[in-house]
């Protein structure tokens, strides 16, 4: 009988320590990795992985594969990017607790939250559940390719609790809060790995309206994360728009210091916050240099939206000839975008924002005419463009106007032609901003929005674009010698660094007795591809999917569930309940 499940021979191992590679075996046994270094023992299975690198599996901390998780066994696509763990629940949005009249409620908060179609829902998800306890039971029925850890979120729980009375401005009872504290406590004793809320205008259901915890107070926050102290462990988790007046650091830290819990939020250069970065960033330390446990979530490209026809957002959303064919099918739409006579009477139009919230004027108008802040999607696209590869740019070099240049552009590929517009972390034009904090310890590579905004973003492979972009080939870099992460620093920030927030102690390095969750990678070889809509959701809703070149293999738990990009079939992922301990054990002889 063979010492080993698998051996992974003769990789450059990056091992998640920040400390440096090295060329080394890695033997697995029963899910767990069993010895590092040069290895004599046999095994079942060995891979030769003579010139790869070889990295824990990659842990993403901001998702939303709350519904995708209760029926979907391959989760991408996370898992086409070396992810192995996934937490979701972000944001406030999820589907537990649900009272049975509440069902579609919750579903068009995270259709409207995080552009996920509300038919993919209805249709994908049993609701075998009402109490998050029975969420949880029902998340772990289903085998699946990666871990699973949740959030609490905050939506749910108020509208489990107030009912007909959440409504946008709903001030709940000292009972309500106290109940609402219940239900977290209960949640997180039952497996949740923290609490999520969200605060921020950006965030509105499918109807328009604000969710739920914009217009919490303080006190309804802090008494939710001593709830979660009660239950011994937990993540508080936010994304704000950060108004000065509403003093969030100060209730962060507050939070806690009295609770012992980190708080994480969204740290992001946005047009939706009135606090800058810089500033976010040093009231975050003046409350950590007082005792709390604060860490900024950053993502390391401009979080922006990618737009097409078939997306949700395109510059020409809001002209009225636009309008009158939306609601036909692609063969009838692309018929008429072909057509010149169209094309001419379209981009004639002025755009017509009736009924549009006024509080996102601003950013409709950089998406209908923000020229010089879009950008051609070419096959080799750079996610940190400069001014001369804006559309203004390159419509000027033409000699045409910016605005047919982007039809054209959208109507190349038969229709399938895509423009970025990164609205968020790129307000400087490049991504030097974000050197140093990569090399801080309160901040965590985060932000993927895995599973959710569909038909607009595609950030699920920032763990791929870390090591394409910000490893090997950043361009801007290259001017100044300087603007690079090394591979060793960028495997701990996406491996060790986030799982170690979470209290997953059991991953995110390759040691004995960690789980058995790798990527070998062909690092020269590692590319991005193009994205493209898929309409394989339930119900044929769509998704922006991207996927990448260099990927080997994939594994977890001792187990390979992809080989080259693609999905071996296997499904070792579990739930994750609760915070992990590493598992002690003797290296076989």
């Amino acid at each position: 009988m063979a010492t080993y499940d698998l051996i992974i021979r003769e990789g450059t191992v990056v091992d998640g320590t920040g400390k440096e590679r090295f060329i080394g075996d890695i033997a697995m046994k029963d899910g767990l990795i069993a010895q590092v270094g040069a290895i004599t023992g046999d095994a079942t299975q060995e891979i030769n992985a003579s010139g790869m690198i070889v990295t824990p599996g990659f842990v993403d901390v901001h998702t939303h594969y709350d519904g995708q998780a209760t029926w979907d066994p391959e989760m991408a696509p996370s898992s086409w990017h070396g992810v192995t763990t996934v937490i979701m629940g972000n944001c406030g949005v999820g589907f537990a607790p649900a009272a049975p009249d509440r069902h579609e409620w919750l579903i068009g908060l995270m259709e409207g939250v995080e552009d996920i179609p509300g038919t993919a829902l209805a249709e994908g998800m049993k609701w075998d559940w009402e109490t998050f306890p029975e969420y949880l039971d029902a998340l772990e029925k289903l085998p699946r390719t990666v871990d699973v850890g949740t959030h609490v979120p905050h939506g749910a729980v108020r509208a489990y609790v107030l009912g007909d009375r959440e409504k946008p401005g709903a001030v709940p009872t000292d009972d309500d809060i106290a109940k609402m504290g219940d239900i977290v406590e209960e949640g997180v004793r039952a497996g949740a790995l923290g609490f999520s809320t969200s605060r921020t205008v950006i965030h509105k259901s499918v109807d328009g309206e604000l969710v739920p915890g914009t217009t919490a107070t303080a006190e309804e926050l802090i008494s939710i994360g001593k709830a979660m102290a009660r239950a011994g462990h937990g993540v508080f988790e936010m994304a704000s728009d950060l108004k000065r007046e509403w003093n969030e650091f100060d209730w962060m830290g507050k939070l806690s210091r009295d609770t012992g819990l980190p708080v994480t939020f969204a740290a992001l250069q946005s047009i939706a916050k009135e606090m800058p970065l810089d500033e976010q960033i040093a009231a975050m330390r003046a409350e950590n240099d007082n005792g709390a446990n604060i860490v900024a979530q950053i993502a390391l490209r401009g979080n922006g939206i990618v737009m097409a026809w078939q997306g949700t957002v395109h510059p020409f959303r809001f002209r009225p000839s636009w309008m009158a064919i939306s609601d036909l099918g692609w063969a009838e739409q692309k018929a008429k975008l072909l057509d010149p006579v169209f094309k001419d009477q379209l981009l004639a139009e002025e755009n017509d924002f009736t009924g549009a919230p006024q509080d996102l004027i601003h950013l409709f108008m950089v998406i209908v005419n923000g020229w010089s802040a879009q950008f051609e999607m070419d096959p080799d696209f750079d996610y940190e463009p400069s001014a001369e590869s804006s559309i203004q740019a390159r419509a000027e070099k033409a000699g045409i106007d910016p605005q047919e240049y982007a039809y054209d552009l959208l109507c190349r590929d038969d229709g399938k032609g895509f423009i970025y517009l990164p609205i968020l972390n790129y307000q400087d034009g490049n991504l030097d901003f974000l050197e140093a904090l990569q090399a801080s310890d309160d901040t965590v590579n985060s932000l993927s929005d895995g599973g959710a905004h569909c038909g607009t973003i595609c950030d699920a492979a920032s763990p791929t674009f870390m090591l394409q972009h910000w490893v090997r080939d950043r361009k801007r870099a290259a001017a100044r010698n300087s603007g690079k992460v090394s591979l060793e620093h960028a495997i701990k920030r996406q491996c060790r660094d986030t799982a170690l927030l979470y209290g997953l102690e059991d991953r995110g390095l390759i040691a004995p007795g960690y789980l058995a969750d790798l990527n070998i990678i062909d690092f020269d070889r590692l590319k991005l591809g193009k994205p493209w809509l898929a309409f394989d959701l339930p119900a044929g809703g769509k998704r922006l999917l991207q996927k990448a070149d260099g990927y080997v293999a994939t594994i977890k738990g001792g187990v390979v569930t992809f080989r080259e990009g693609e999905w071996t079939g296997a499904t070792p992922g579990n739930l994750i309940r609760g915070p992990q301990q590493v598992a002690m054990l003797e290296a076989a002889e």
